[in-house]
């Protein structure tokens, strides 16, 4: 039985945010500190996610243990539990068949849990997202293409070759 009546019940889950929440508030202003720009909310892409870093090609959920069903600390509340896990189970396979979607796209895909970002591991976790980005982004550089010498003997290409005379002048 529910402490609250229907109507307060729905007044009360009719304040929770799906956006501008305070983990991502955390996360946001981590990576804009650090000198990285993202889209916030893109919602051309699967799933719409959170955080959009383009020049990285990595997008960022930060879900909610409760609403996206995290397995360490995600719970179903005692009353009307059967529609809570129908509910949570198909937030669980959207996620699932979003995060594929954005894959197939070429985008790398990171989750951050609402309970990474409490004060005890919250440091952690952002020099975590960080190097995430950072080495995700080494992958994706492509090496430099190597010069190309057309009719040049080897060691000139091998950057062994001596310069050409030049005549100096006194005045």
């Amino acid at each position: 039985m529910d402490v609250w009546s229907k109507k307060k019940r729905s007044a009360v889950m009719a304040k929770i945010r799906s956006q501008d929440t305070k983990p991502e508030w955390i996360v946001r202003r981590y990576l804009f500190s650090r000198g990285y720009r993202y889209r916030k909310n893109v919602k051309g892409l699967p799933g719409t996610p959170d955080i959009v870093l383009r020049k990285y090609g990595i997008v960022i959920f930060i879900h909610g243990c409760f609403w996206h069903g995290h397995d360490v600390d995600g719970h179903i509340p005692h009353t009307n539990s059967d529609f809570w896990k129908r509910k949570i189970e198909r937030n669980k396979l959207r996620d699932i068949q979003n995060k594929k979607a954005l894959k197939q796209l070429g985008w790398s895909v990171m989750t951050v849990w609402e309970c990474q970002l409490k004060p005890a591991v919250r440091r952690q976790t952002l020099l975590e997202i960080e190097h995430h980005i950072n080495h995700t982004y080494l992958k994706r550089l492509k090496p430099p293409k190597p010069l190309l010498y057309n009719n040049v003997d080897n060691e000139q290409a091998s950057g062994m070759a001596a310069e050409s005379e030049i005549g100096y002048c006194k005045k």
